[in-house]
Formats: structure tokens, C-alpha cells, sequence
């Protein structure tokens, strides 16, 4: 380890986030990355917009636990980056929880958990089941499907669209919004469309009031105006369709390609739940992300970290991270990918429960489902924060739709 008193300088050659390589095998990448750098990366995020991946454990903690030296308000930052640039909508300054500090934080985090935590879980369990179901039924008898496309999107999309009250032509603009942002492919005009698509939302529920989230957040005494419950909701959205497919289409595919953790749970000897936990520690779907601005340079463990320079943790490799010996344990949910600190995300419990309803559903529906393809020709989709497949195939004997 680098002594306290060594302050090192970020080496000139940068590791590039972006490229299908990464893409197709991170995990290589974060070993060779801790081998040639230690716990602080530099990277490239796209060409021309450095930052610094954090892959050490205890030193990801240490940040997202210290939102003084290191705050998420980038708006520094982005002053140096064009409008064009395809991260700048997942990094850009929103007045939101998650780009915000200090007062602005715990106003904009107390509306939102206000508003997440009235979510009924019996009444989301039933609607999870109901959606599932529908879902399932629209592909039975084509012996055949794309989990990822005809299953755990649109799981995730019409449930957070239901807890929204978002009607399903703007939930559709919504989802085109964000998947542009999320893919960093025309970035700059699905931030367009999903602004146009959440300012509609909200007009809609202010005429309309119901039992959503949406409605709640504009009741609450947080008295946000239109223009910053727009960007609650992109947040919501953000953090509710892309992640949520990603981490159900991933736990799939562990149970469709793991034959020992498959018979485990066919045979009662593991969960869906545990299955979950594993993915999340081993592959979260959202594996570089929790970014963070220090105004100042920042030395954490002898190592310099830039003022304004995306700080960017990376928390597929924290959660592997060999310092952790034998900490690395799936079953002591001890990973990352929630975050954790002030900016920890509020929904997990609900995350879980989306999830786990979906896959068991899935699960008892089509038991006999596997891989129409071999696993090593799953293709996963490049960018710099997600774990994301780009098609999930499965098979499934006539038998099972009937």
C-alpha cells in the first residue's frame, strides 16, 4: 500500500470504460485494473471525459460515506463538457437527491422516501403477480422469447409506470428517453424526450391526483415545483426500469447457466432471494456508478484525487474485491449495489420485491426454459455504468404452454 505521506499523480494512460472489450468481460479488466493501479483506476468514461473508477472496498466506504470532501453536485464539472457528450444526462446536475448536497439533499431525499415508502408491499406483491402473469402469457405459445425484451422489461416498465400513475403512452416516451440516455447513443435527444414525457406526467397528476407516487411527492410538504418534480421522476425512472431489467434478466441467466445453484433451487435448497444477492455481489446491473465531485483535491490512502473530476464507484469490483478475503460472501449482503451513506437507495426493499415476484413467476411458469443460445454467445451491451445483456433467448418445451 502506498504510504500516506506518497501522494501520487494520475498516470497519463487511461482505461476506457466504453469500449465492447470491457463490455464483454469486466471482470478481467478490474483484475488487471488492481494489479496496475491499485484501488483508484484512471478511466475513460467516453473519449474525452476522464474520471477516476474506485475499485478498493474500503476506500469506496470511505467516499460514500463522506459527502463533504465528496459531493454529488456536478455542476463544476459539466460546465467543461458539451451538451453532446452521451454520459452528461447520467451525470449532469438535476434538482434531485442524487445530484444534490447538503439541505437540497435531505429535502429532496425526504419527499421521495416519503412518497416510495407509502407503497403498500402486499399491494405491489399482487401487482407484480398480475403483471407477470399477463407478461408471460403474451409469449407462452411461441415456445420461445427474449426474457430480457418480452419479459423483464417490460416487467419493470409497467410496474413502476402502475406505482407512477404514468399512463402507458407516456410511460413509452419515458422508457425511449432513458434508454437513449442509458445506451449513451443520441443521449442528447432522449434527454428531450423523457423531459417532455415527465413535464406531461406531472401536469397530468396535478389536474388528476391518485394513489402513486407522483401524486404523493406533489402533496408533499417538500412544496416541489413542476420543474423539480419533473426530475424526481426522470431520477425514479432512472433508477427504476434499466437497473431493475438488468438485475432480473442477469439473475435469470446466473439460474439458466449455474447448474449446481439451478438444482439448488428446484430442489428447495436455495432462493430466488439468495439468487438475487448473488448477482448483486458478484454482477450488480448497475456496476460503475454513485459518482461523486470533490471541490477540492482529495488524498485518500496516499492517492490524489482531482477537484471536479468524477469520482466513479465502481461497485461490481468493490463487491470482489480481494481485500475482502472472506468477507466476499453473497449472504451477508455486505455489497455495495445499493449504494450506501446519504445517497443509498431508498426503494431497495421494493426493488427486491419486483424482482424476486417476477423471477419466481417465471420460474414456476416455465420450468423447463433454457439458453437458446450458448452463454459465451450472449452479447452484453457496452457503456461505462450498466451490466447489461443485450438479448436473453430462452427455449421452452410446447408442453409448458399449454
Amino acid at each position: 500500500m502506498t504510504s500516506p505521506t506518497t501522494i501520487e499523480t494520475v498516470p497519463e494512460r487511461r482505461i476506457a470504460l466504453y469500449e465492447a472489450e470491457f463490455a464483454a468481460d469486466p471482470h478481467t479488466a478490474y483484475t488487471r485494473m488492481r494489479a496496475e493501479f491499485g484501488p483508484f483506476v484512471p478511466v475513460d468514461l467516453v473519449p474525452g471525459v476522464p474520471a477516476t473508477l474506485v475499485i478498493g472496498y474500503a476506500q469506496a466506504r470511505r467516499i460514500l460515506n463522506d459527502p463533504l470532501r465528496f459531493p454529488a453536485d456536478p455542476r463544476v464539472w459539466q460546465q467543461s463538457v458539451p451538451e453532446s457528450c452521451p454520459v452528461r444526462p447520467m451525470m449532469e446536475h438535476r434538482p434531485n437527491a442524487l445530484r444534490s448536497s447538503g439541505p437540497a439533499h435531505t429535502r429532496y431525499r425526504s419527499a421521495n422516501s416519503s412518497a416510495i415508502n407509502a407503497i403498500d408491499q402486499h399491494e405491489l406483491r399482487t401487482l407484480v403477480e398480475q403483471v407477470s402473469d399477463t407478461t408471460i402469457a403474451e409469449f407462452r405459445d411461441a415456445e420461445g422469447a427474449d426474457l430480457l425484451t418480452q419479459y423483464a422489461w417490460p416487467i419493470a416498465f409497467r410496474v413502476l409506470s402502475a406505482l407512477l400513475g404514468c399512463p402507458d403512452e407516456m410511460g413509452r416516451r419515458i422508457a425511449d428517453g432513458m434508454a437513449k440516455i442509458f445506451e449513451g447513443v443520441d443521449a442528447e435527444s432522449g434527454n428531450q424526450i423523457l423531459s417532455q414525457a415527465v413535464a406531461d406526467l406531472v401536469d397530468l397528476r396535478h389536474r388528476q391526483p391518485g394513489n402513486d407516487i407522483t401524486s404523493r411527492l406533489l402533496a408533499h410538504d417538500a412544496a416541489l415545483d413542476d420543474v423539480e418534480m419533473a426530475h424526481q421522476l426522470v431520477t425514479l425512472y432512472g433508477a427504476g426500469i434499466e437497473p431493475l431489467t438488468n438485475l432480473i434478466s442477469n439473475t435469470v441467466l446466473k439460474v439458466l447457466t449455474d447448474d449446481q445453484f439451478s438444482g439448488d433451487l428446484h430442489a428447495g435448497g436455495a432462493s430466488v432471494r439468495e439468487a438475487l444477492d448473488t448477482v448483486l455481489y458478484t454482477d450488480p446491473p448497475l456496476a460503475n456508478y454513485c459518482i461523486s465531485y470533490p471541490p477540492h483535491p482529495v488524498d485518500v490512502d496516499g492517492f490524489l484525487l482531482p477537484a471536479h473530476q468524477p469520482v466513479v464507484i465502481s461497485m461490481a469490483a468493490c463487491n470482489n474485491d480481494p481485500a475482502l478475503g472472506d468477507q466476499r460472501t453473497a449472504s451477508n449482503r455486505a455489497h455495495l449495489s445499493w449504494s450506501t451513506g446519504p445517497h443509498a437507495c431508498p426503494a431497495r426493499p421494493h426493488a427486491y420485491l419486483i424482482a424476486e415476484t417476477a423471477i419466481t413467476h417465471l420460474l414456476d411458469a416455465l420450468p423447463e426454459m433454457d439458453l437458446a443460445t450458448a452463454p459465451e454467445e450472449l452479447v452484453r451491451r457496452p457503456g461505462p455504468f450498466h451490466r447489461a445483456l443485450a438479448a436473453l433467448p430462452v427455449l421452452f418445451p410446447a408442453s409448458a404452454s399449454v
